[in-house]
C-alpha cells in the first residue's frame, strides 16, 4: 500500500512539474554565463535583448568589421580588435553593463572576453549577432 502510495505521488509530481509554466525568461530562454580567463560574461539570445532595450541601462556596442549596420539604440562602433586601445570610450566604471554584438557573435565574443581579462564584471553578449537579430524579424539601421 505505501508503494501505490509513493509511485502516485511521484507520478503526480511529474505530470504537474511537465503542465506548470515556468518563470519570466522561460519562453526567451535563459542568459547564459560564459567562464573565460579572469572571469565571465553573459550571452544573451534576442528576444532577451529585445527586453532589455525596452529598458535600456548599459551602453550597447557594435565591435563588427567592417561595418554592416547597427541595431537601433546602439551608443557605440568600437572594433573588436581595438577595443583595448578604446577604453576612454567605454565606461570607466567596471562594473558598468555593457552589451556588445557583431554580424554572427565571432567578433564580440572576443572583445567581451578582453573585457572581461580587463577586468570588466557586467559583459553580455549577442548570441547570433546580427544575424540572430535579422533572422528574428527586426531590422539594421544601415547608415
Amino acid at each position: 500500500m505505501y508503494r501505490i502510495i509513493i509511485s502516485g505521488l511521484l507520478f503526480t509530481i511529474l505530470i504537474l512539474a511537465g503542465c506548470t509554466q515556468g518563470g519570466p525568461n522561460d519562453q526567451f530562454g535563459v542568459a547564459k554565463t560564459v567562464t573565460v580567463d579572469g572571469g565571465s560574461y553573459t550571452d544573451v539570445n534576442v528576444p532577451e535583448l529585445e527586453a532589455m532595450l525596452a529598458d535600456k541601462d548599459f551602453t550597447f556596442i557594435n565591435v563588427h568589421i567592417p561595418f554592416e549596420g547597427d541595431i537601433a539604440a546602439t551608443d557605440l562602433s568600437i572594433p573588436y580588435n581595438t577595443i583595448e586601445q578604446n577604453l576612454s570610450q567605454i565606461p570607466g566604471d567596471k562594473d558598468a553593463k555593457i552589451v556588445l554584438y557583431c554580424r554572427s557573435d565571432r567578433m564580440s565574443r572576443i572583445a567581451a572576453e578582453r573585457l572581461v581579462e580587463l577586468g570588466y564584471t557586467n559583459v553580455w553578449n549577442l548570441e547570433g549577432g546580427m544575424v540572430a537579430w535579422q533572422n528574428a524579424g527586426n531590422p539594421l539601421d544601415r547608415d
